[in-house]
Parts: structure tokens; sequence; C-alpha cells
């Protein structure tokens, strides 16, 4: 079992920057990959980014690509995403996930909320 925190999601203006935070806990966590998505109002839930735990591979969707930074620091066992650049379109509740490799996030966290002023 895996248990995710998010935090770190607050309203902010246009162009402003955030960082979010996913505490991580339980066992085996090198196992997984992590992950960041989202889900704005209405719409459908969107992948934003992941990284692994031991390889410090990324991959970003096209709509942060620039703009958002996935890191992690092993010794906290926490995951970060540091957003830059905010336009209201990013508004969302934040979800941390655990993915095995090529899997779909078998864990979510219960996310935290981004708005966006314009």
């Amino acid at each position: 079992q895996v248990q995710l925190v998010e935090s770190g999601g607050r309203l902010v203006q246009a162009g402003g920057s955030l960082r979010l935070s996913c505490a991580a806990s339980g066992r085996a966590l090198g196992m997984y990959v992590m992950g960041w998505f989202r889900q704005a109002p209405g719409k459908e839930r969107e992948f934003v980014a992941r990284i692994t735990w031991s390889g410090s591979t990324t991959y970003s969707s096209d709509s942060v690509k620039g703009r958002f930074t996935i890191s992690r620091d092993n010794a906290k066992n926490t995951v970060y995403l540091q957003m830059n650049s905010l336009k209201p379109e990013d508004t969302a509740v934040y979800y941390c996930t655990a993915a095995l490799a090529g899997l779909e996030p078998a864990y979510w966290g219960q996310g935290t909320q981004v708005a966006v002023s314009s």
C-alpha cells in the first residue's frame, strides 16, 4: 500500500508560481513511477508529468512543458511539481499518483486545488 498526501495548492494570479508537494509513504516506493494529474471543472482528468524514483527520468505533457517541472527528494519521500508562468487554464484539482512502470496509476492522493485568476 502507498499513501499520498498533496499540499501547496492555493489561489494565485496569472503569471505567478506555485510548488505542489506530494508526501509518499508505504512499502517499496522505489518500484513506483510518481506522477501528477489534474482535473479542471467539467473536463476529463489530464496527465501532467511523471518521474521515476531511481532514474530521474521525467516526462511532461505538451500543455505544461517549459512551465512545469517535476522533481523528487528521495530522502524525504516527496515529489514536487514546480509550476511557473501559471495561466487561468491551469486551474484544476491536482492529484499525485503512484504507478508501476507501464501501468495506470494504482494510488491517488486526495488532490489539492489550484486556482489561477486572470
